[in-house]
C-alpha cells in the first residue's frame, strides 16, 4: 500500500501520533487510506448537499475495510459567475482543482480516491487528477436538479436567462420575471438540462470512471444515496484488484464517451474537457476525431436547451446505460473496456433496456442523423470551432451576414439589450479566449437574451470564448487560434461578410486574402490588463481551446 510509506515502522511513530490526534485507532490506521475529495460548498446548488453524499461514501468505505480520509475541493458556480468578472475564474479553476487533489493525495500517501463532485469544471478537474495520480478511483456526482414548473410547463436555468431577454424586449413584465425566477430551480442538484455539468456527469459514466446511474439519478432521490454507498464499496474492490483510472479510461473509452455525447446532444464544453482528460492520460482526442465520430453517430435524445426533455426524463427512460445499449446495437461503441464496477461495458449493459423511445429514440428514427456537436474550420478558424448543431434552428444551419464586432462580452450584452443588433447579423465576440479573457468565459447571457427577444433564429454568434451548455441557437465557440494569439478573428471588421455552413463544416470570413494580409501587418493583438496574479499566471501557461485549454508541458 502507498500509505505504508507514511505509517509503517518505528520511524513513522510521529506520523501515527498525528493520526491518533485526529481520533484514529491503530487498527484504523492499518487500513488502506481512501481519500474522499468532497467538493461541498454552500454556494453552488449542485454542491450544497454533497456532505450527505460524502457521508454515504465514507460509511461504505469504512464498512468494506478502508479508512476514509475526507478533504475539501473548491468549486465555481457558473450560473452565479455568469456575465461578470467571476466567469474568468471558472475554467482556470479546473487546473487548480486537479493540482490540489494531486497535492493532497501525494502528500498523504493515499491508496485510492472517491471523488464527490457535481458541476462544470469541478468534474473534469477531478477526473484529470485521477488520471494524473493513477490510483484506484471512483467518481460519484451529487446528481441533477429536478426541472421546475411554471404555467404548466417544465422550466430550467436556460428559461430564466431567456426571460431576461423577453423582459428587455417588452414581452415579459417584472412580475412575470419574478415568478419564473422563483420556480426555475426547485431543488438542489446540477441544473436540469443537458448543460455542461450534467453532460460531464454522463461522460464520467460513459468513460467508466463513475458507476451506472451517475449521470441521471436526481439529486433528491434516495437512489442517489444508495449509489454513493455503492461507490464506496466499488473503490475498495478496485483497490483490491488494482484497477486504475488509466486501465478504465482508454482510447476506446474516450471514443465511447464522444459517441454518447453525440447521441445525447451534450454541451460544447466536452470539446474542451474530454481532450484535456485524454491528454492527461497520455492519449490524443482531437476536434477532428469528435467530428469523425459525430458524423456516424445519430442524435437520439432531444434534451434542454435544444429540446424539451430534462435529465429526470432521461433517467426514467433508462439513463446513460440505455443510450449506450442503443449504440452497442448499432456497433457504434466498443463494449470491451473495463469500468469502475470492475466489469466491462458489455457486462454492465446486460438486462438494460430503453423504457421510453420518445426520450431515447431508436437508431432507425433519430432526432438527427448526425451527432449533436459539429466542428467548423475555415480561414476564420483554421484550428477549429465548435457548435451544438442539434440546438440550431434548421434555417440557421447555413447563414451569411454582416459582422458586428465586439471586444468582450460586456459590450455585446449592452448592444443586444439595447436593441442595436439586427436580424441577419453575425455577432463576433473576441478577446474572450483562454489567453485573451483570460479564462475563456462562457457567454450564456448574450445567447439567452437573443433567444428571449426572438432572434436566435436570425442572428449568429461567433467567439473565441465559450458558450454555456445552456445556450442554444447558432452559437459558435472555441474559435482557434483566438484573437489574443494572433487568430484571424482579431482581423474582422464591422460589416465584413461571414459565411457559416454547419453541414459543410465551414466558417469563412469573406475577405480577400490580400486584404487580410494588409490588416495583419498593421495589427497587434490587444492584451487586457489583469489585476489577478492567478489569472496572469494562467494566461502565461494556457494553450488554445482547440487543445482543451490545458497548461503547456514543462
Amino acid at each position: 500500500m502507498k500509505s505504508d510509506s507514511a505509517k509503517k515502522g518505528a520511524e513513522r511513530a510521529p506520523h501515527r501520533s498525528l493520526l491518533k490526534a485526529s481520533g484514529y485507532a491503530d487498527w484504523e490506521i492499518d487500513r488502506p487510506w481512501i481519500g474522499v475529495a468532497n467538493a461541498y460548498n454552500s454556494i453552488i446548488p449542485g454542491h450544497v448537499h454533497l456532505n450527505r453524499i460524502t457521508q454515504a461514501v465514507k460509511s461504505a468505505v469504512y464498512a468494506f475495510g478502508g479508512l476514509p480520509l475526507e478533504f475539501p475541493v473548491i468549486g465555481v458556480c457558473d450560473g452565479i459567475a455568469m456575465n461578470h468578472e467571476g466567469m474568468k475564474y471558472s475554467l482556470p479553476s479546473r487546473e487548480l482543482i486537479m493540482d490540489s487533489i494531486e497535492l493532497m493525495a501525494r502528500a498523504h500517501a493515499l491508496d485510492a480516491l472517491v471523488l464527490v463532485t457535481n458541476c462544470d469544471k469541478i468534474i473534469p478537474g477531478m477526473a484529470m487528477a485521477a488520471l494524473s495520480l493513477n490510483i484506484p478511483t471512483v467518481m460519484i456526482s451529487g446528481g441533477p436538479m429536478l426541472a421546475g414548473v411554471c404555467d404548466g410547463k417544465e422550466v430550467d436555468l436556460s428559461n430564466i436567462f431567456e426571460a431576461v431577454g423577453r423582459r428587455a424586449a417588452g414581452t415579459m413584465s417584472d412580475e412575470e420575471l419574478r415568478e419564473i425566477e422563483d420556480l426555475t430551480c426547485p431543488t438542489c442538484g446540477s441544473c436540469a438540462g443537458m448543460f455542461t455539468a450534467n453532460t460531464m456527469n454522463c461522460m464520467m459514466e460513459a468513460l467508466g470512471l463513475a458507476l451506472p446511474g451517475n449521470g441521471t439519478i436526481p439529486a433528491v432521490y434516495s437512489a442517489r444515496d444508495r449509489l454513493a454507498k455503492e461507490a464506496g464499496r466499488a473503490v475498495m474492490a478496485l483497490f483490491e484488484r488494482d484497477i486504475r483510472p488509466r486501465d478504465i479510461m482508454t482510447q476506446a473509452a474516450f471514443d465511447n464517451a464522444v459517441a454518447v455525447d453525440m447521441a445525447l446532444g451534450g454541451s460544447t464544453n466536452t470539446a474542451l474537457h474530454l481532450p484535456a482528460l485524454a491528454r492527461t492520460a497520455g492519449l490524443s482526442l482531437t476536434l477532428d476525431r469528435f467530428d469523425e465520430i459525430g458524423a456516424r453517430t445519430p442524435h437520439l435524445c432531444s434534451m434542454s436547451p435544444g429540446g424539451s426533455h430534462h435529465i429526470q426524463d432521461l433517467f426514467a427512460a433508462g439513463g446513460v446505460q440505455a443510450v449506450m445499449s442503443r449504440l452497442v446495437e448499432g456497433g457504434l461503441i466498443d463494449a470491451s473496456p473495463v469500468t469502475a464496477t470492475g466489469r466491462t461495458v458489455a457486462e454492465n449493459l446486460e438486462g438494460v433496456r430503453v423504457r421510453d423511445d420518445a426520450v431515447i429514440r431508436p437508431l432507425r428514427d433519430p432526432y438527427h442523423a448526425q451527432g449533436g456537436l459539429a466542428v467548423l474550420k475555415g480561414n476564420l478558424a483554421p484550428e477549429g470551432s465548435v457548435v451544438k448543431q442539434s440546438a440550431v434552428d434548421p434555417s440557421m444551419l447555413r447563414h451569411s451576414g454582416p459582422a458586428r464586432v465586439f471586444d468582450g462580452e460586456e459590450a455585446v450584452t449592452e448592444a443586444i439589450l439595447g436593441g442595436r443588433i439586427r436580424h441577419g447579423d453575425v455577432v463576433v465576440i473576441r478577446y474572450e479566449g483562454p489567453k485573451g479573457g483570460p479564462g475563456m468565459r462562457e457567454m450564456l447571457t448574450p445567447t439567452s437574451a437573443l433567444a428571449g427577444m426572438g432572434m436566435d433564429k436570425t442572428v449568429a454568434l461567433i467567439t473565441d470564448g465559450r458558450f454555456s451548455g445552456a445556450s442554444r441557437g447558432a452559437s459558435i465557440g472555441h474559435v482557434s487560434p483566438e484573437a489574443a494569439a494572433g487568430g484571424a478573428i482579431g482581423l474582422v471588421e464591422e460589416g465584413d461578410t461571414i459565411e457559416i455552413d454547419i453541414p459543410g463544416r465551414s466558417l469563412h470570413l469573406a475577405v480577400p486574402e490580400a486584404e487580410l494580409e494588409r490588416r495583419r501587418k498593421g495589427w497587434r493583438p490587444a492584451e487586457r490588463p489583469v489585476q489577478s496574479g492567478f489569472l496572469r499566471r494562467y494566461r502565461s501557461f494556457v494553450t488554445s481551446g482547440a487543445e482543451g485549454a490545458v497548461f503547456k508541458d514543462g
